[in-house]
């Protein structure tokens, strides 16, 4: 049985910060991956004829300063500055992301733009009180008419469920701070000339962010650097291996771990501490015997997300990173364009590389299209948005990526919350860390404080934080350019350490 330390199940951001960490300590470390391939889960970079392709689109900016400078440790000489742009697509229009006043009045039209002004302040005078979904969460913040608008469509895209099945937690979490005042006001800033957008105790007031930072080769380039140095140093990465099987020796203080590896075969490990960034279904049907919460664990559910990435024989298709389709009449959600995150993604300067964005469920239509009929639907749906025909479609590929976004229904909260009991009571070195591993939709960053956390517990030898309140304060969006964060760097957006005052 091959022992250590700590024993990391899966190598995607919060995994492999983990590892990163403990190796860099001296701290014997075993990490197991699924994927064959790649390390860094929908944060990886994934490859096709020397065109690269970034899963889900990842800018790189953090209020928190410690994780700014582990991604610079990381990846010290690999980062370029990009400009951020992005806008969302209706109803044969394009609308600025964050949205300008003038561009939006006109592009709605004067009757449309007053009727949602008078819908919101219907909402304002007659709320939904507690609002406990996405719909009534929205329409109060944003009136009826705007929800119906720049909400409900992307938004069932992304969820495969109606609005009202959505928690209202998702909404308070994405979009926290933000009605229609503050977005208003911010459209008006965005409206005008740079130097002539208000000013607040004589500093100028920041717009949502304007640029990033982001890996030359895209975001793989981090994770293959951090799992570089973690093997490096005595660590070990086991490729293509799955959990099968956790059990706790109360009288050893040991976990036995049964993994399958990438030829099938049964293997055991052993380890004192488990860190978790898997899905909490799938940990929790692993462990032995099994948990009283394994039934609140299979009620948590997963959307499930391909990219098919298309190669047009046209340069610079549009500036944007990415562009937001709330156009009801296709299926797809978003379109990257790979150029725009960087032009090293694409190899050759007379091409453009897109990624069309589809949210599915595994094993639903979509999921089980052949890729031939995925590259056609896309295809014929580029054509429809205008961007581009079908004939100037040369190349393209499918990427899928399972459980890519845990699902805020109505009873995840009750589900994880009696998960999260039972597993902390039980067993006080299992860690559970990142996006599916807690079943919170983080960030990159976020995830990866969570396991920045965690290891600055495992290594005091007691919960000085609690990484469950990681992201609970924070907002959604970011302020300012990539050169005018330092002051917010300082800011650091982490729970405090228990007991401190």
């Amino acid at each position: 049985m091959s022992h250590s330390d700590v024993f990391v199940v899966g190598a995607g951001p919060a995994g492999l910060t983990a590892a990163y960490l403990l190796t860099k300590n001296g701290v014997p470390t075993t990490v197991i991956e699924a994927d064959p391939t790649y390390v860094g889960g929908i944060s990886r970079t994934a490859s096709y004829k020397d065109f690269l392709f970034d899963i889900g689109g990842h800018r790189f900016f953090s209020k928190s300063k410690e994780v700014v400078d582990l991604w610079k440790e990381i990846l010290p000489d690999d980062f370029i500055e990009r400009p951020r742009l992005s806008r969302i697509y209706y109803n044969g229009s394009y609308f600025s992301y964050p949205l300008k006043a003038f561009e939006a009045l006109n592009n709605l039209g004067y009757v449309e733009s007053a009727l949602c002004v008078l819908s919101f302040l219907h909402k304002q005078a007659f709320p939904t009180a507690n609002p406990e979904n996405f719909h009534d969460w929205v329409a109060n913040q944003f009136g009826e008419r705007l929800f119906s608008i720049f909400f409900k469509t992307y938004t069932e895209k992304v969820w495969g469920m109606s609005c009202d099945e959505i928690s209202a937690d998702w909404a308070a979490q994405r979009i926290k701070g933000l009605d229609l005042w503050s977005a208003m006001s911010n459209a008006l800033r965005n409206s005008l000339p740079r130097g002539a957008a208000p000013k607040k105790g004589g500093q100028q007031i920041k717009t949502l962010i304007e640029s990033f930072q982001y890996p030359r080769k895209g975001p793989g380039m981090m994770w293959d650097a951090a799992a570089a140095k973690i093997k490096q140093r005595g660590g070990r990465i086991h490729m293509g291996t799955r959990l099968e099987s956790l059990r706790w020796n109360d009288r050893l203080g040991m976990w036995t771990i049964g993994v399958i590896t990438s030829d099938e075969q049964w293997k055991p490990f052993s380890a004192r501490h488990v860190i978790s960034s898997a899905p909490i279904r799938e940990l929790v049907s692993s462990i032995r015997p099994l948990p009283a919460c394994k039934a609140a664990a299979e009620n948590l559910r997963y959307r499930d997300f391909l990219t098919v990435a298309l190669i047009v024989d046209k340069p610079d298709l549009f500036p944007d990173n990415w562009i937001y389709i709330h156009e009801p009449s296709v299926k797809v959600g978003r379109i990257q364009n790979f150029r725009s995150w960087s032009p090293e993604m694409v190899p050759d300067s007379k091409l453009a590389c897109l990624g069309l964005e589809y949210f599915c469920f595994e094993g639903d239509g979509l999921w089980n299209a052949s890729d031939a009929d995925l590259i056609a639907l896309a295809k014929k749906e580029l054509a429809i948005i205008g961007l581009a025909t079908e004939d100037e479609v040369k190349d393209g590929c499918v990427v899928r990526q399972k459980k890519a976004y845990p699902v805020y229904d109505e009873s995840y909260k009750e589900n994880v919350e009696e998960i999260r009991s039972e597993l902390a009571e039980r067993f006080p070195t299992l860690h559970l860390v990142g996006r599916n591993g807690m079943h919170k939709y983080n960030n990159q960053d976020h995830a990866m404080m969570t396991a920045m956390l965690t290891v600055k517990n495992i290594m005091a030898g007691e919960t000085l934080y609690d990484v469950w309140n990681v992201n609970e304060d924070a907002e959604y969006h970011e302020a300012g350019a990539a050169g005018e964060r330092e002051a917010l760097q300082s800011l650091r957006m982490v729970p405090a350490r228990i007991g401190a005052r």
